[in-house]
């Protein structure tokens, strides 16, 4: 069943965080749908800008479509990631429509630009009956095509959320509280740096039940960096959120947690792995079989992590 994030929001809020999981392709979008068949979770599938180039967007329609079609029993909504003003009036205006939920990201204009461009999309979408994601300050990382270095990354300011969600029109807001985009989000020793106390300054200044988005908000595990390592990769000196605060996020009105860089990451252990293992193959369909199925576990793992696990029953 398609939803909006709108509606997946009204049912978890409090309870539980909706995990919302980037795909490219066939074999992501089969592993979201395996894992959280498995769990009986609620989720969001995430298609950037970059997704549609590489894929092309009449094509991962019809995967998404395809998936739906197979699936049936799931429970998702279709959410533009980090979408500019000219792709979310793009998808805003296709007919029939495909998205059910659209995110624009405005952050990096002025706080003005951002109230101002987020608002035609709002009004835009809610004539559609489409969700609204807008962001309210920078977080550091790579994402798609930009990147914002620790420097020029800002925390979101409480004392303009009010401000900015009412005079927007936005349906829920992805705020900047440490995380980052990305496998290297925080440097030195220790435990991650992340601003919870400021999401709940944020929440009280928000109307009530009023959704939170945290982006950059994969774990890294260390097992599958260690996996991809010993089979010839290089990755040193990763670091992501620890699951034990997700687990902790939904109790401070956080409904959506976006998770890509772990799937990644899990891919491209198996399929080192297998490569390594079966060096005589040349047959793609065990190896990206073996990949799919190591994404489905992780994708499964981090419903039970954000509490989403067994509440398709919320949409019966």
């Amino acid at each position: 069943m398609l939803v909006t994030t709108k509606e997946l929001f009204e049912k978890a809020y409090g309870k539980y965080a909706l995990p919302a999981f980037n795909v490219n392709n066939l074999e992501f979008a089969r592993a979201v749908a395996e894992g959280c068949t498995k769990t009986q979770s609620p989720f969001i599938f995430q298609i950037s800008r970059g997704a549609r180039k590489y894929a092309h967007p009449e094509l991962l329609k019809k995967i998404i479509v395809g998936i739906h079609e197979v699936y049936p029993d799931l429970v998702f909504a279709i959410h533009l990631d980090h979408g500019d003003v000219e792709t979310c009036e793009q998808v805003l205006k296709e007919k029939p429509l495909f998205f059910t939920s659209v995110m624009i990201d405005a952050s990096h204009d002025t706080y003005e630009e951002n109230i101002q461009h987020t608002r035609h999309i709002a009004d835009l979408a809610h004539s559609v009956g489409v969700s609204v994601e807008a962001e309210l300050g920078m977080l550091g990382g790579v994402e798609e095509d930009i990147a914002v270095d620790e420097e020029n990354a800002c925390l979101t300011d409480p004392a303009q959320a009010a401000d900015f969600v009412k005079r927007s029109g936005c349906d829920s807001l992805a705020v900047a509280i440490g995380t980052s985009h990305g496998a290297y989000k925080f440097k030195g020793p220790g435990e991650p740096k992340i601003h919870m106390d400021r999401v709940q300054e944020i929440q009280r200044n928000l109307p009530e039940r009023f959704p939170l988005v945290m982006h950059g908000s994969s774990s890294v595990p260390e097992e599958i960096v260690e996996q991809v390592n010993r089979y010839g990769g290089q990755i040193e000196g990763s670091k992501g959120v620890p699951e034990t605060l997700l687990s902790q996020v939904p109790q401070y009105g956080v409904c959506k947690v976006n998770i890509d860089t772990d799937l990644r990451l899990a891919w491209f252990a198996a399929m080192r792995r297998e490569l390594a293992e079966n060096p005589g193959n040349f047959d793609p369909r065990p190896t990206f079989t073996a990949a799919i199925d190591e994404v489905a576990k992780l994708v499964a793992r981090k419903t039970e992590v954000l509490g989403s696990a067994g509440h398709l029953s919320d949409f019966k």
